[in-house]
């Protein structure tokens, strides 16, 4: 039995194109970018390159005299936590405060977290039931001592996209630099950094057909940035180490294949989206889709089945050869329920109850019908209600 991957939101495939773009890379006489010879010039050239072109397709400021900065990193992960511990320890010596919303991927409140044990006071910026995180709660939280607002831009669980460039606004009339994690976004979405008027945006490119390792934080001319890593030059000091050359290739090729095909690809996966929970409802009526007032990515769909507990759908699921997920990769085998989910106030039943599936370039409609089929019949399997 073949198995249906519906877990693009965790990673998705390789695009053939990138494969053979970075090895390519792999077999030119490149030398490290940061060497004073010829060869290592050449690779200098051809990674500034990557970086203009990528910074462009975000919609950073490429051409100013002081250009807006694309710090690469390992992945959206470290570009998280380098805006919220670089930017956050920037503004000021000793403790400080932090905004984020209560929706946020594990890799910004890992380390908003962190700094709550240091001493930070932190604050979380709530949401209503439809997953949107509410900007009128921000202005009574922010203050002189706020270093930093971090609030993403749609919700990894729900596809929930959130008011980010409201929630900007708000922070440059408080002189408050924001952040916003746009990984579930980039390559999936028309983004334009410069548009949101966000001070900085964290990407990873194995969520839009990328390889994995390889992520960057986008960050705002004239904002400061302190490193978390020492020990060298490269990228203005801000992430030291030898760039990995082929991976930024890889991630440039991708970007640009899903800028190419943006508007095919958003349409598309509407349909398919809406043909999956369409035919999800005919078969099980009183399912729940978590979200579904709100404007969603196209790419997700996060559904209940109450009195079906999700854990066990999930394992029965991946036997059915459906692959599915109970929510972020970063959390997975944790047995706390999503707290994006729970921060909705959902009941305890729709809690238990949900699942994630996430679509991608390659998704079939042959996919989601015969996905649609497997569900209904595991469901029915384990007993509806």
């Amino acid at each position: 039995m073949q198995t249906i991957y519906l877990d693009h939101n965790a990673t998705t495939p390789l695009y053939p194109e990138v494969a053979d773009a970075m090895v390519r890379c792999y077999r030119a006489p490149h030398g490290n970018p940061a060497s004073s010879h010829r060869l290592g010039q050449q690779a200098r050239r051809t990674l500034e390159e990557a970086r203009d072109s990528i910074a462009a397709l975000l919609g950073a400021e490429t051409s100013a005299v002081r250009p807006d900065r694309l710090v690469f990193t390992a992945g959206g992960t470290e570009a998280n936590n380098l805006a919220l511990l670089g930017m956050g320890q920037q503004r000021g010596n000793g403790v400080g405060h932090l905004v984020v919303s209560a929706i946020e991927h594990p890799s910004v409140l890992g380390p908003a977290e962190h700094c709550m044990e240091r001493g930070w006071r932190i604050d979380t910026l709530g949401c209503g039931p439809d997953g949107v995180v509410r900007p009128d709660l921000l202005p009574r939280l922010l203050s002189d001592q706020t270093r930093l607002v971090s609030v993403m831009l749609a919700n990894h669980d729900t596809g929930v996209r959130q008011p980010v460039t409201q929630m900007a606004r708000l922070c440059g009339e408080a002189g408050v630099p924001i952040h916003t994690d746009a990984v579930q976004v980039a390559g999936k979405a028309p983004l334009n950094f410069r548009g949101l008027g966000v001070s900085a945006m964290s990407i990873a490119a194995h969520k839009f057909g990328g390889p994995v390792g390889i992520g960057a934080l986008v960050v705002r001319n004239g904002i400061e940035l302190e490193p978390l890593c020492f020990g060298g030059n490269q990228q203005w000091g801000l992430r030291p180490g030898t760039e990995p050359l082929a991976l930024v290739v890889g991630m440039q090729t991708a970007l640009r294949i899903c800028h190419e095909n943006q508007q095919d690809y958003d349409l598309r996966l509407q349909r398919l989206r809406d043909r999956f929970e369409s035919g999800l409802v005919a078969g099980f009526p009183s399912l729940v889709v978590n979200g579904r007032e709100a404007d969603r990515l196209p790419s997700t769909s996060n559904v209940a089945f109450p009195g079906i507990d999700g854990q066990v759908l999930l394992l029965a699921l991946d036997a059915a050869g459906i692959a599915c997920s109970s929510g972020s990769a970063c959390s997975s085998g944790s047995p706390d329920l999503s707290p994006t989910l729970r921060a909705m106030g959902l009941s305890g039943e729709v809690l238990r109850g949900s699942l994630r599936f996430s679509f991608g370039a390659n998704t079939t409609e042959a996919e989601i019908d015969e996905a649609v089929r497997r569900i209904l019949q595991v469901i029915h399997r384990l007993g509806s209600p």
